[in-house]
């Protein structure tokens, strides 16, 4: 299986941290965000990374080259203007290949067991929520029996990691549009599965919750009080 981190937002709450450096290598525990995703992805036996890129993209291309010091191969999808989620996925598809993949969103730190996720036979995709954080308590989805919907509750939200088959992408053209309603659409069809995780999950959208995480991780955390 291939992944694809999604480094290409501007970061426009972290400012000023972002200003003269990509999101993606702000530093957490003593290393850049997505730095602890590509070990846990590499850790998982996904060798094959896509990462997306914008605004100060070339830091990230200098900072992780091809991948080899890290034990895996990375190819770049670059993005004159930040495409969104579903516009920067779609764009990458010729480098992701025609089977199924996983997405990692750059701006969240987890401990999801990324070798365990699989989707169905005839599923568009596979999604993995958590509990609503204090920042997002209205939630994202419902999952009912292992289905996600886009209606109904309890809600959880969408932690920015998901398996996907490229099919859940056709009829789209070339450009900028969010991912949302193509997965709603997806769930109208019945054609998305889900799994809670009750693990750690941070939402790195802010300078204080990257400071949150830092304490967290270099303070040898493994489980929450």
């Amino acid at each position: 299986m291939k992944a694809m981190i999604l480094a290409a937002g501007r970061g426009e709450r972290m400012r000023p941290l972002t200003d003269h450096t990509p999101k993606p290598l702000l530093v957490a525990g003593g290393k850049p965000l997505i730095l602890h995703h590509i070990e846990r992805l590499a850790a998982a036996g996904i060798r094959e990374l896509v990462i997306n890129h914008a605004h100060l993209g070339a830091q990230i291309e200098a900072a992780l080259g091809d991948g080899s010091a890290f034990g895996v191969e990375i190819r770049y999808s670059p993005e004159e203007q930040a495409l969104e989620t579903g516009g920067g996925i779609f764009r990458a598809l010729p480098l992701l290949g025609p089977e199924p993949f996983l997405v990692v969103n750059g701006d969240v730190w987890t401990d999801v067991d990324l070798a365990g996720l699989a989707i169905d036979a005839g599923d568009l995709a596979h999604l993995v929520l958590v509990d609503n954080p204090p920042h997002h308590p209205e939630g994202d989805f419902a999952l009912v029996d292992g289905r996600v919907r886009s209606e109904g509750g309890p809600r959880l939200t969408f932690s920015g990691i998901g398996l996907y088959r490229p099919q859940l992408f056709d009829g789209q053209r070339a450009g900028a549009f969010p991912l949302a309603p193509l997965l709603r659409q997806a769930m109208a069809n019945d054609r998305v599965s889900g799994r809670r995780h009750d693990g750690h999950w941070f939402d790195i959208g802010t300078p204080e919750r990257l400071a949150a995480l830092d304490d967290w991780l270099s303070a040898g955390r493994t489980q929450a009080d």
